[in-house]
């Protein structure tokens, strides 16, 4: 895992621009839910594609819906349901910051997924 030393804020926010794409993936962790903490013995996991969250922070918060898109790069979601309406009156999705999600059902069809979340317990 790739640590940064530095407490500045400029340095953190230097280091999250600047990583890489296969670090950048671990940006994209968000909270379990109680029950699901519960069950799993863990506080957060990775959002993947097919997860269920719920949005906690910012002007969608408590929409819930699947995970349509991820975007790896810039670290956002996008949420079935959370979208702005545009002037001209259709609506695109609006991308939700992974950290301001919580995770409320998990996508197990990945069964290395369901090994690795069975085995922290």
């Amino acid at each position: 895992m790739v640590r940064i030393a530095s407490t500045q804020p400029r340095k953190q926010r230097k280091f999250r621009y600047n990583a890489p794409l296969h670090v950048r993936g671990r940006f994209l962790n968000a909270p379990l839910s109680a029950e699901l903490r519960e069950k799993y013995g863990r506080r957060s996991a990775r959002i993947i594609l097919g997860d269920t969250v719920r949005v906690v922070r910012g002007d969608f918060a408590g929409e819930e819906g699947v995970v349509d898109m991820i975007d790896t790069s810039n670290g956002r979601i996008v949420v079935h349901g959370v979208a702005v309406t545009r002037a001209d009156g259709t609506e695109v999705p609006r991308p939700v910051n992974a950290s301001n999600a919580c995770i409320t059902k998990l996508n197990l069809n990945d069964s290395r997924r369901a090994e690795k979340l069975e085995a922290k317990k």
